[in-house]
């Protein structure tokens, strides 16, 4: 290039946009007006830059400085993207709290019952089975899970183990309208046999169709000989409709289950039995009924004045 009047004009007039573009970027920071441009004026400048490199110094370094800059936010991204999935992470702590919540109440049911658990995680719902009410939980053979153990959480009873693998194991639960597990009521211990109803309430056949059952009642495991598929004593429900007894050998109640089996996470597998039937001692303190207040209104007559005696009718003292 001839050194021109021209040339040397065109010089000063890029050394000047180009530190301006750099005056204007760095005051906006993250939000650069000039961001968008930076990446163009890049590769436009870059061959301005491979040719005057050797004789105008300054220009050269005011393009790297742009480069500079757009490489700087690309750090900045990174960061951003990393701040990002911080976030995200603190953002489970709410589901961590409430699996810790899960897990401490799980913990004082069994030990509440005495029952030696395995905890697992609920890692599919559905299995291959068919159409059944099931869950896959991350335990198996391995952690000393065997098929026909009872399976339970914080609020009561879950299901039953019905196939085992090595890592993984399947679950029954008890609300599948196959599953079936003896039942015994809170103080008048009548025995039962519930089955699952799906979506809705659970389905019990009383043995005594005169026993007296009535709505809020409770019912606990009665379990098995040699403990499975179910140990003794775990909270099943609690009873919200009673069909009249009409004669009948049995008597059919409908029993809202204590656990919620579309919302499972943290369960636990009965391992060890209890030496002794727990009974009721693990169900859930009886919630004490609300007292209705009772409003009493009390009339006092208030005094008259001798004008109203007299229009009254009553005779006045002269």
């Amino acid at each position: 290039m001839r050194d021109t009047r021209e040339s040397r004009l065109l010089l000063v007039l890029l050394i000047v946009i180009a530190f301006a573009l750099i005056t204007v970027d760095i005051r906006g920071g993250e939000d650069s007006p000039v961001d968008g441009a930076r990446r163009a004026a890049a590769a436009v400048l870059g061959p301005v830059e491979n040719g005057v490199s050797s004789a105008v110094d300054p220009i050269g370094n005011a393009i790297g400085a742009v480069r500079d800059s757009g490489e700087r936010h690309d750090r900045i991204a990174v960061l951003e993207r990393e701040n990002a999935g911080l976030k995200a992470r603190l953002g489970s702590d709410d589901r961590n709290r409430s699996r810790v919540r899960q897990l401490d109440s799980m913990l004082k049911t069994a030990g509440a019952g005495q029952y030696g658990i395995k905890a697992a995680e609920v890692i599919g719902i559905g299995a291959a089975q068919g159409f059944s009410w099931t869950v896959t939980i991350d335990a198996g053979a391995k952690d000393g899970l065997r098929r026909d153990m009872t399976v339970l959480n914080g609020d009561g009873l879950v299901g039953r183990v019905t196939t085992v693998g090595p890592s993984t194991a399947t679950v029954l639960l008890a609300n599948d309208p196959d599953f079936t597990v003896g039942t015994r009521m809170e103080k008048t211990d009548e025995l039962g046999f519930a089955s699952g109803g799906g979506d809705g309430p659970l389905r019990v056949q009383l043995l005594n169709g005169k026993s007296k059952v009535k709505k809020g009642d409770r019912l606990v495991t009665f379990g098995s000989e040699a403990d499975k598929p179910f140990v003794p004593g775990v909270p099943v429900g609690v009873v919200t409709r009673v069909d009249p007894s009409g004669g009948d050998l049995t008597r059919t109640v409908y029993v809202k289950p204590y656990t919620g089996f579309t919302k499972l996470d943290i369960v636990g597998v009965v391992v060890e039995a209890p030496r002794e039937d727990p009974r009721d001692t693990v169900l859930p303190p009886a919630a004490k009924p609300t007292p209705t207040p009772t409003v009493t209104v009390t009339v006092t007559p208030s005094p008259q004045a001798p004008g109203e005696l007299a229009q009254s009718g009553q005779p006045q003292e002269q």
